[in-house]
């Protein structure tokens, strides 16, 4: 019987798990695992191309070590990218590829590097100018049919190439850079239209990606001011703070955090307790964007 496939807020974002990152062997991936299902963050994002195609075998790897912990956990993993690198010397340049053929050999290999015989959610990783959407709505129907993946989405697709799409096979996530620093999508009408379509966002640099610092953005200060105001009168700490911006609008979004750090992670979690005010999130949003609203 399969688990519930209900992702958790936050996911755990595991890019930088492998050689891009951390280089964790394979019991540091256990271990995280582990900690982060005693913290409650049961779902884990991926791409096949993380690592230069190695994270998700390394992943495996754990999971093959301790084959229980797949029924507690959601696996979120992404296709479409075609990644030039040792293990892939077949790609001459960086391009994307979501044809029918290239969709089904990508989860079928990604399969065989977790381990297992589905995935929870596969997401279409960029707008592919060549995409074709009864192709890739075929592929996802061959997919679903054969219980190989529960759920199908797209990440960082603008509402009408999100549109073009959904009309051909049922869209239930959008995973999209929606950050303190990076507010477009409150603005261009993707979230409106996850909001129109009931389809969730996830948020992927959920903390700005590293770029929230003196030298990465213009507004640190002023955001940083505001989210330790914010953060006494709420009894917490500024990144609680930042993801509960996040957490507050009505799309219902879900943070994606790309971290190996398991304290990051539980200050996302506890994010969902804290409560923001409209005058709370419209501070934090005019810290960042330095303009007075019209």
């Amino acid at each position: 019987m399969l688990p519930s496939n209900k992702l958790s807020s936050p996911i755990a974002g595991c890019m930088r798990w492998g050689i891009w990152g951390a280089g964790f062997d394979t019991n540091d991936y256990r271990a995280m695992i582990e900690l982060c299902l005693e913290s409650g963050i049961s779902s884990f994002d991926h791409a096949d191309i993380y690592g230069n195609y190695t994270t998700e075998v390394e992943f495996g790897a754990a999971l093959k070590e301790a084959p229980s912990l797949r029924q507690e956990i959601q696996i979120i993993t992404k296709c479409g990218v075609q990644l030039p690198c040792e293990n892939r010397p077949e790609f001459r340049i960086k391009s994307y590829n979501t044809s029918y053929k290239h969709i089904i050999e990508s989860v079928n290999k990604s399969l065989e590097n977790f381990g297992t015989d589905y995935i929870d959610v596969l997401l279409i990783h960029r707008p592919d100018p060549l995409l074709n959407p009864h192709e890739v709505a075929e592929a996802i129907a061959t997919l679903k049919q054969a219980g190989k993946i529960l759920q199908f989405g797209v990440s960082n697709f603008m509402p009408q190439q999100t549109n073009a799409l959904k009309k051909y096979t049922t869209i239930e996530y959008n995973q999209l850079e929606i950050s303190i620093i990076h507010l477009l999508p409150f603005v261009n009408g993707c979230l409106d239209n996850c909001i129109k379509h009931q389809i969730t966002p996830m948020a992927w640099a959920s903390l700005g990606g590293g770029k929230l610092n003196d030298e990465g953005h213009p507004s640190f200060r002023s955001i940083l001011a505001t989210s330790t105001v914010l953060a006494k009168k709420h009894n917490t700490g500024v990144n609680q703070i930042l993801i509960a911006f996040l957490l507050a609008h009505p799309a219902g979004i879900i943070p994606v955090m790309g971290t190996t750090k398991i304290d990051r992670l539980i200050q996302a979690k506890d994010a969902a307790g804290i409560h923001l005010s409209r005058e709370d999130w419209y501070s934090l949003y005019l810290a960042s964007n330095g303009e007075e609203l019209a």
